[in-house]
């Protein structure tokens, strides 16, 4: 554990360091687009974060590398993630590329074919070296499900990739809201794998999913200072997909190969973890996305045709503030994460039923969903109160206009919420 919180933390740094110098070039060069019309944001931007991201998981690789080579006996088995070289390097390879396709489109605004087009190149470069769905764990406590040929098991790989880049990538909206739903579920993802890894190999703490999910903690941690309400640097397309690919293949290096035997559990449930944490974890991106894309098949649209109908603006339409709103979703994302994950820890390492892991995820769904419509009451009681002031006396001459809130023509009205918003299409079409 001491070895990921070490690279965690220098990922965090590399990655904060790497923000501020990409920021001060940003603004000296003005590297920034102009400001779009569902843009949250009110002042131009840059949104190259995304390769400060990449700068400090390279170095945080490149540290596991380099520690893994100095034979020191406690972290001898940091070996077998590298055992394989090219899957490692597939893996950089393909961030990279798709870190170009994000920072080319968060400048000159590629066509979503082009930026589709390199993620399924990306993802194919993954599953190509070996990092694929071998076997879903959704055979009960007796054992997982083969996936067919080399050829299926690619596919699916690939599909669901893509599926997850694009699912973060929607929600890339709001300051501090892709950074910190990623920090958390991916936290939460590290700690699974980590306890996972203990069940199945107890001698080896070291394995790959572990090592990307800690990367992306450290990445997500050391950009959030600068993406923080308001706002001085966005992760842009390049950001939001390189988080994306990063923890859809560290869900894969661990959930499409592990057996669900392994988990030394007789209750059916935690035998369904390996499948049921990958989701809890991106349960937001997830449902944002399904929503988008049905959505704008109804309307007769493109599924990734741009709009502000993302579940982050419907939260800002309800009366949220900025910080707010992210906060809720920070909210939804840790009781869906940690609750899953109660439910692996507590029958696996006390013995106690899941049914409590249960209940902490009802508990905390039954607060956020109060926390969640409470604009809504306020606004409610307010239009009562106005509609009881108007059966009343007149107001005065002169008072309603006093009393009116202020209008879109107003020569100094308060700033809009910095940030913008999601990258929609699996592009990114903004």
């Amino acid at each position: 554990m001491t070895l990921f919180v070490l690279l965690a933390l220098v990922t965090a740094v590399v990655t904060f360091a790497g923000s501020l110098v990409v920021w001060k070039l940003s603004l000296k060069y003005r590297l920034y687009p102009k400001i779009r019309e569902r843009d949250v944001h009110t002042r131009p931007t840059p949104r190259l974060g995304g390769i400060a991201m990449f700068l400090g998981i390279l170095v945080g690789f490149a540290a596991a590398a380099w520690i893994s080579s100095l034979g020191i006996a406690r972290f001898a088995n940091l070996q077998i993630v590298f055992q394989d070289p090219f899957q490692v390097l597939a893996i950089l390879l393909a961030a990279g590329l798709i870190v170009a396709i994000g920072v080319a489109d968060d400048i000159w605004d590629l066509d979503w074919l082009t930026k589709l087009a390199g993620q399924f190149i990306a993802a194919g470069v993954i599953a190509w070296q070996g990092v694929s769905i071998v076997s879903l764990p959704i055979g009960g406590p007796d054992g997982g499900i083969t996936v067919g040929s080399s050829w299926m098991s690619a596919t699916v790989t690939v599909f669901t990739i893509v599926l997850v880049m694009n699912a973060i990538n929607f929600i890339d909206g709001l300051d501090g809201l892709v950074a910190g739903v990623a920090l958390i579920s991916s936290g939460v993802f590290f700690l699974y794998s980590y306890l996972l890894v203990q069940q199945t190999s107890p001698t080896n703490y070291f394995n790959l999913a572990s090592l990307l999910a800690v990367v992306v903690v450290g990445a997500c941690a050391g950009f959030l200072p600068l993406n923080w309400h308001r706002a001085k640097l966005f992760m842009g397309d390049a950001g939001a997909l390189l988080v994306g690919l990063l923890m859809a293949t560290s869900a894969i290096a661990v959930t499409g190969q592990v057996d669900p035997s392994q988990l030394g559990t007789d209750e059916l449930f935690p035998a369904f973890i390996p499948i049921i944490i990958p989701f809890a974890v991106l349960l937001i991106p997830l449902l944002d996305f399904g929503l988008a894309v049905v959505r704008r098949l109804r309307a007769g649209k493109s599924p990734f045709a741009a709009d502000r109908k993302h579940l982050h603006h419907r939260l800002l339409d309800m009366g949220h503030s900025h910080l707010h709103a992210v906060l809720i979703f920070y909210g939804w994302t840790a009781v869906a994460s940690f609750g899953c994950l109660l439910a692996f820890v507590l029958p696996v390492y006390f013995g106690i039923d899941s049914g409590w892991a249960f209940l902490f995820i009802g508990i905390g769904f039954v607060v956020l969903a109060a926390l969640t419509l409470a604009p809504l009451g306020r606004r409610k009681r307010q239009t009562v109160a106005a509609e009881a002031d108007a059966a009343g006396a007149p107001s005065a001459p002169g008072l309603d206009e006093l009393a009116a809130p202020m209008s879109e023509t107003d020569p100094n009205p308060d700033p809009v919420p910095d940030r913008p918003t999601s990258g929609e299409h699996p592009t990114g079409a903004r």
